[in-house]
């Protein structure tokens, strides 16, 4: 064999090697994600093609370990995971042979519960193959504390009355970024600054509070989001959304309520899941517990379960597009029939508003102004204010006192010369704020009543 047979040989075997590795490693690892929620920890991976793997435990220290077939690496590790509650370091292994890749999580406690799936490319390119992890957090343990002899002010918030509850629903959330506006504005993040301005602008105000389904860029799925508001017993839910479509001409708001459609399928849904009717608020749910009500009387009730949520859910999104109308565009003028996921609670009155399409550029630029998305929130506020004074709930303040306001004890001020500057009793200051005495505290917020002489 000669030199010139020789070099070819070398370049030939070095070739062939390349090609051969390519195809023993068929997969690339090219990216890593930790998401955090309150609840729990997802890690997503993307990869350039679907992941072949096999996970196991290792206990003391608690580790997960993940190993990737025909695999390589194209992202940075070890990875540290901080203010974390389960989940401290990503790194990688000593693989059992050279055709794995091993990845090794590092955990601070046993994940209560453990969940591997795989993901498929999205339509429209955004990710590709994605392999998603799942950590639970370990359940907070309650401490019992010591009872002492501190006094509290009150703050004017009466119990003799029900909290009407908003439950506010920011659509989207950490690997679901949702529309993506031409600059590239992440509807997650619009939705989500809209929502803590709406529950902060609600929780201002006297006999109504207002909680997030999330307070973060993390992902809640959709029947959770249901359950938070469920499990919170809401009076209304509200879901913030921003809209999107392929060219860049439409605008405006919209405001979706639940289809008749849907709901059939709801009810069907509900009559054979036995187990949740205890789940639902109101009376219907403690009738639909017993398990010897056949399943027509069962139908007839969530029907008409279904209709009062329908009908209430229509006259609060008369109002939003009403508010929202006065400052900015209408894409759909009257709320529009749906059949979506969010909206499917036959025990709470629920909407969802598209605040303006993203993918309009003058809108994107608009939703992106932090003085635009407070008026967003004032508008949503009000709407919700005003459809609570017309359809007041029951033990509620607004059921008892519709035009309740705050007051903000000054220097010099005293229950007789407040209820005299708003025209009401003493006696009805006493009762809305429940006053063991008549002495107040500078900076103390008292609730004043409509004036009416029914008390």
């Amino acid at each position: 064999m000669n030199t010139r047979q020789v070099q070819f040989f070398f370049i030939f075997f070095q070739i062939s090697c390349f090609f051969s590795s390519s195809l023993v490693f068929s997969n690339t690892l090219e990216d890593l994600r930790v998401w955090t929620s309150p609840n729990e920890t997802r890690v997503v991976m993307d990869f350039t093609d679907e992941a072949d793997y096999s996970y196991f435990i290792l206990n003391k220290p608690e580790r997960l370990v993940v190993d990737f077939k025909k695999t390589t690496l194209n992202t940075t590790l070890p990875k540290n995971v901080i203010n974390n509650s389960i989940l401290t370091k990503i790194r990688k292994s000593t693989p059992p042979n050279k055709f794995t890749y091993r990845l090794v999580f590092e955990l601070k406690h046993k994940a209560s519960k453990l969940n591997l799936f795989r993901l498929s490319p999205t339509p429209g390119g955004q990710y590709g193959h994605r392999l998603v992890i799942n950590l639970s957090h370990p359940k907070k343990q309650l401490k019992k504390v010591k009872s002492n002899n501190t006094i509290y002010l009150n703050q004017g918030i009466s119990r003799s009355f029900n909290d009407i509850i908003i439950a506010i629903d920011a659509g989207h959330g950490g690997e679901d970024s949702g529309s993506i506006g031409p600059t590239g504005k992440y509807e997650k993040h619009i939705t989500l600054k809209v929502s803590k301005k709406l529950a902060e602008k609600i929780n201002t105000m006297p006999g109504i509070k207002a909680i997030l389904t999330r307070s973060g860029d993390y992902f809640v799925n959709l029947n959770k989001r249901s359950e938070i508001a469920r499990k919170n017993k809401a009076n209304l839910l509200v879901s913030i959304h921003a809209d999107a479509f392929y060219t860049p001409h439409p605008r405006g708001a919209s405001v979706f309520i639940l289809n008749n459609k849907r709901a059939d399928t709801e009810i069907s849904r509900w009559i054979e899941d036995h187990e949740s009717h205890s789940e639902l608020l109101g009376g219907t749910g403690q009738v639909l517990i017993n398990k010897n009500v056949d399943k027509d009387v069962s139908k007839t009730l969530l029907d008409l379960q279904f209709n009062h949520s329908q009908k209430e859910s229509y006259k609060l999104a008369t109002k939003i597009l009403k508010e929202i109308k006065k400052f900015s565009y209408l894409h759909q003028k009257h709320p529009v029939n749906a059949s979506l996921a969010i909206l499917k609670s036959p025990d709470i009155p629920s909407v969802l508003v598209e605040i303006g399409f993203l993918s309009n550029p003058i809108e994107e630029k608009l939703l992106s102004q932090n003085d635009y998305q407070n008026k967003l929130a004032e508008s949503l506020a009000r709407a919700i204010v005003q459809y609570l004074k017309e359809n007041p709930v029951e033990n509620s303040l607004f059921f008892n006192f519709p035009n309740i306001r705050k007051h903000k004890v000054q220097p010099g001020e005293f229950l007789g010369k407040i209820a005299q500057q708003y025209s009401v009793t003493i006696n009805q200051l006493r009762l809305v704020n429940e006053l063991q005495s008549d002495q107040l505290l500078i900076g103390q917020i008292i609730m004043i009543p409509s004036n009416s002489n029914n008390l």
